[in-house]
This record gives C-alpha cells, sequence and structure tokens, in this order.
C-alpha cells in the first residue's frame, strides 16, 4: 500500500451539517478528509478550505477530544470567549478536551485560508455550541438544543 497521500484525488465535503439557520456561515468550507482516506482511526487531519467570508465552524468546544489547527495559507481570525484573533500561514492554535472556551475559524480576509485541522478521536465524545442552543451528544441524535431536544430530521448517521 503506498503511503504518499494523493490529495487531489480526495473529494471534498462542502458545507455543513448544521440544522437552519446555524449553517448559513459553514455552507461554502470545504473539506478533504486526509487521515480518513489513509485508513487512520486513531486520531484526524482534514485540509480545511475557508473562501472569503466562510467559517470552519460555530464556535464550539468538545468533552474529550482535543483540537489543533495550524494555518498553511491566507489570515484567518480565531475567535474564543477572548475575542478575536488574527492566525496567519505558519500560526496554530490548539483547544485541550474539556476547556468550556467555544472556538471557531473565520476568514474575513479576501483570499481563501488553507489550514489542517487535527483532533483526538476519542469514543464518546460530545461538543457544546457556545453562541448558540446546539449540542452534538456523544449518544442519541446528532444535534440537539441544550434542554435536550433533537432536531427534526438530524439522525446520529447524517455525519
Amino acid at each position: 500500500m503506498a503511503k504518499k497521500i494523493d490529495i487531489a484525488a480526495i473529494a471534498a465535503v462542502i458545507g455543513t451539517l448544521y440544522p437552519p439557520p446555524f449553517d448559513t456561515p459553514c455552507r461554502r468550507r470545504e473539506r478533504k478528509p486526509l487521515a480518513v482516506s489513509a485508513g487512520l482511526t486513531q486520531f484526524g487531519v482534514n485540509l480545511l478550505r475557508l473562501p472569503p467570508g466562510a467559517w470552519s465552524s460555530q464556535r464550539h468546544w468538545h468533552d474529550r477530544e482535543d483540537e489543533f489547527v495550524f494555518i498553511l495559507a491566507g489570515e484567518a481570525t480565531l475567535v474564543t470567549d477572548a475575542g478575536a484573533e488574527t492566525l496567519r500561514a505558519g500560526q496554530c492554535a490548539a483547544f485541550k478536551a474539556g476547556e468550556q472556551d467555544g472556538h471557531c475559524l473565520q476568514n474575513r480576509s479576501n483570499a481563501d485560508v488553507l489550514a489542517l485541522e487535527i483532533g483526538s478521536r476519542i469514543a464518546g465524545d460530545g461538543a457544546t455550541y457556545s453562541d448558540i442552543d446546539l449540542l452534538a451528544p456523544a449518544e442519541g441524535p446528532r444535534y440537539t438544543r441544550k434542554d435536550g431536544t433533537a432536531y427534526p430530521d438530524m439522525p446520529r448517521s447524517a455525519g
């Protein structure tokens, strides 16, 4: 089996599974699942492309998974509880599991942002979306409201 990953041959996943209206800023984000394409199961690596105006996600934090982002090209705005700060090519940020400080990348520039997203894959992980009425529980429906009620038509198997 070849070890070199042919990035050009990996199908991009464009958009998001967030229910409306939370999907709007993420509809144009593009991810290429590099680790999955290589058969890796213990951690994930995505090549993320954010066109101008796109977000990587809604601001969120994970119960059990660590996350790390490395900016390859462009200028991203990292948004956390502390506010907004610029990340340029060659800079990175890390997010420890369980720290209740939601984060996301936003492209507020006029050029594409390319980044590597790296995260652990821990069974039983869930996510909380800091600014909106959304949870991604470890079990059950893909997304729920913070009161525990499921968003309609959002089964866990939807990815």
